[in-house]
Order: C-alpha cells, then sequence, then structure tokens
C-alpha cells in the first residue's frame, strides 16, 4: 500500500514537472517569434532641404578667335610657341613681303603721277582763263581744261586708293595679337606657302572663362517656384570638373536665353568663372552645380524603398499590416528620396528589411524618431 502510493506522488511530480517545462518552451516560443516580427517604422519625414542640381556645363574662354591668313606668301618667321602668353599688337607670325613692298612702291609712283597731271591741268586751266578773257580762244577751250583738272584729280583719288590698299596688303605681312591671351597649336612651319585665309593657330583670353548650360522647361519652373526669394542671378554657382573635384573659385550666372529651344526644350544660360590660376581651358567640360531650395520636402530613406521594374516602392504600415505602396521620387538627396509623388506625411513605412516582408503580413512595429533615421542614415 505505502509503495503505491509512493509510485502516485512520483508520477503526480513527473506531470506537474513536464507541465511547467512544457509551459516555459511554448512562452520562449511566443516571446522569440514576437522578437522575429518586431520590424521598425516611421513615418515619412517632411523637411525643408537644399539640394544640389548638375547640369553639364561647355567651358570657353572668355575671347577666343581663329588667327588666320589676309594676304599670301611664304612664312618668314614665327615668332611666338604653342602655349606662349602674348599681348594685344604684339608681331606673332611674318609673312614674305617683298611682293607686297614692290606694289607699295608702284602705287606711290602712280599717285606722284597722277599729282603731277593734276598739277599740269591746274596750269593749263589757268593759261586757258587768260585767253578766254583776252576773247582770244573761245569759252569752250575754258570748260575743256577744267574738265581735263577734274579727270586729273580723280586719277589723284584712285592713286591713293591704290596706295591704301597696297599698304593694308603690306601691313598684313606682319599678324599681330589682337588682345592679351594664349597662343594655341601652330599647324604651319617656317618657309610654309601660306594661302589667304589659311588658319595660323588660335588665341584665347582666359584669364575668365564663360560655362554655358542648358536648363530643361520643367526644371527651370520648379527652380523659380522653389526659390522665389534668392534670383537665379544672385546666388554663386559651383563647377565640376571633369575628374569629380570642385574648382575653388565660385562664379556667376550673368545671362539667360529669350526663348526655348523647340528640338530640346531647353533654355541656355552662361555663367562666369575666374580663372586667375589658368587651370581651366577654352573646349574643357564639367557641370554646373546649382542649389535649390524645396519647402515641406518629403523624404524618405533609400533603405526603405525596394525597385521593382523600374519603379519605387515602400512597405506601407495599416493596423499592423504590411502594404506594398508605390512612389514617384523627384530626386535624391543623401540617403533620402525626395517624393514628387505618392506618398504622404501620414504614411507609416518599415525602416528597412523589407526584402524580407510580404504583402499582407502582420507585424509588430516599433516606431523610431526623425533624429534616429537621420542619425543612421549618415553612419
Amino acid at each position: 500500500m505505502l509503495r503505491r502510493e509512493l509510485k502516485n506522488l512520483i508520477f503526480s511530480t513527473l506531470v506537474v514537472l513536464s507541465g511547467l517545462v512544457a509551459c516555459k518552451y511554448k512562452n520562449h516560443d511566443i516571446s522569440e517569434q514576437n522578437v522575429q516580427n518586431e520590424f521598425q517604422v516611421i513615418k515619412v519625414i517632411r523637411k525643408d532641404v537644399v539640394t544640389n542640381l548638375e547640369y553639364v556645363a561647355d567651358i570657353q574662354a572668355v575671347k577666343n578667335v581663329e588667327i588666320r591668313a589676309r594676304v599670301e606668301g611664304y612664312l618668314d618667321h614665327i615668332l611666338v610657341d604653342e602655349g606662349n602668353t602674348v599681348k594685344k599688337g604684339q608681331v606673332l607670325f611674318k609673312i614674305n613681303d617683298e611682293e607686297y613692298r614692290a606694289a607699295m612702291n608702284k602705287a606711290r609712283a602712280n599717285l606722284k603721277v597722277a599729282q603731277a597731271e593734276a598739277q599740269s591741268a591746274q596750269i593749263e586751266l589757268d593759261r586757258v582763263k587768260l585767253l578766254v578773257e583776252k576773247n582770244v580762244v573761245a569759252k569752250t577751250e575754258l570748260d575743256l581744261a577744267r574738265a581735263k583738272l577734274s579727270i586729273a584729280e580723280a586719277n589723284i583719288e584712285e592713286a591713293l586708293a591704290e596706295e591704301s590698299h597696297a599698304a593694308i596688303r603690306l601691313s598684313n605681312t606682319e599678324i599681330k595679337s589682337p588682345f592679351d591671351g594664349t597662343i594655341d597649336r601652330i599647324p604651319f612651319k617656317v618657309g610654309s606657302l601660306i594661302r589667304e585665309g589659311d588658319l595660323l593657330t588660335s588665341i584665347s583670353d582666359i584669364n575668365s572663362v564663360y560655362a554655358y548650360f542648358s536648363v530643361s522647361e520643367v526644371e527651370y519652373l520648379e527652380y523659380f517656384r522653389s526659390n522665389k526669394d534668392d534670383s537665379l542671378f544672385n546666388q554663386k554657382v559651383e563647377l565640376v570638373l571633369a575628374d569629380g573635384s570642385v574648382y575653388p573659385i565660385k562664379g556667376k550666372i550673368e545671362t539667360m536665353g529669350s526663348e526655348f529651344e523647340q528640338a530640346t526644350g531647353a533654355i541656355a544660360l552662361r555663367a562666369i568663372f575666374n580663372n586667375r590660376e589658368n587651370l581651366l581651358k577654352h573646349g574643357s567640360t564639367g557641370k554646373i552645380r546649382l542649389k535649390e531650395s524645396i519647402r515641406n520636402a518629403l523624404l524618405v530613406p533609400q533603405r526603405s524603398t525596394m525597385e521593382i521594374q523600374d519603379k519605387l516602392f515602400v512597405m506601407v504600415v495599416e493596423n499592423n499590416m504590411t502594404k506594398l505602396k508605390s512612389f514617384e521620387p523627384l530626386q535624391r538627396y543623401g540617403h533620402f528620396y525626395i517624393v514628387k509623388s505618392g506618398l504622404t506625411e501620414n504614411d507609416v513605412i518599415v525602416y528597412e528589411g523589407i526584402q524580407n516582408l510580404q504583402e499582407g503580413s502582420m507585424i509588430q512595429p516599433v516606431m523610431i524618431s526623425e533624429q534616429e533615421v537621420f542619425s543612421k542614415s549618415i553612419n
């Protein structure tokens, strides 16, 4: 009897212990499941932001001209080298001038002949006047003498024009710099036969440079709506060079086109940059960077998004249930997207890990602050 009671007591104890262990493991599984279903969520952030807009720019010298020969002849002297800095009026090239000097001498001789003929015609006119006054010759002789003088004076004008033309042709055998600048490539060598109009070199004034860029009509309108208190012509702009570095001197937008191009739907703008270190060269490329203020922008962290067939989605949480929702981004802002449409500031979205969720999943949302979101995005 005692042995039976002892067995019953041991059996009861084992049953109780088994129940306690089972309950413990069940509670542990529930707790672990709850932890696995916990996801950090945030509200779509509304914030005033300043973003960068970049546009491809074509850099050109403030002054850049081609130096071409205005007369034909053999190139006698090249007085500069490629890359030299020259002053206004400095002689760059000399073309053989023997032919043009001879033409100049001939023109001067022709002028002297014309002047002598005019002097002879004047003397003849004076002589005929006396004879007419004495009724020795008819008045028609006087008219004839005056006509001869007019012809002689016209010959002088023609000779003067020929002399001036010859002088210009002679002076054009010396090619001078039209302004202070830097010499580009020189394709000809001494002794080359130069034809009229041949390109001898180019010269650029690169103390300052222009940066030309174009803005679409949509971007133009969005910029002026967002920056009413900051005119496009008031702000300083940055120039991003081809290697990605930022040019150390900021520039200023000077002019804007008067109309949009029909083919591209864009309007042209021109910024000017000081180039005191001569780092920028005519024909180089870069990007103009503008600052744009966007008030009350809606921000979504990039880690909260998922791309499906070129569309961006977030996982919206409603009553602890997830739902995929697409949105259209305006542009990037650091590690965020600026929302153009599709979301509101009242939307609660999963902060990260949406790739591990399916639409319609039940989760335990854990709200994190805007400050935590920015801190995590920086890190």
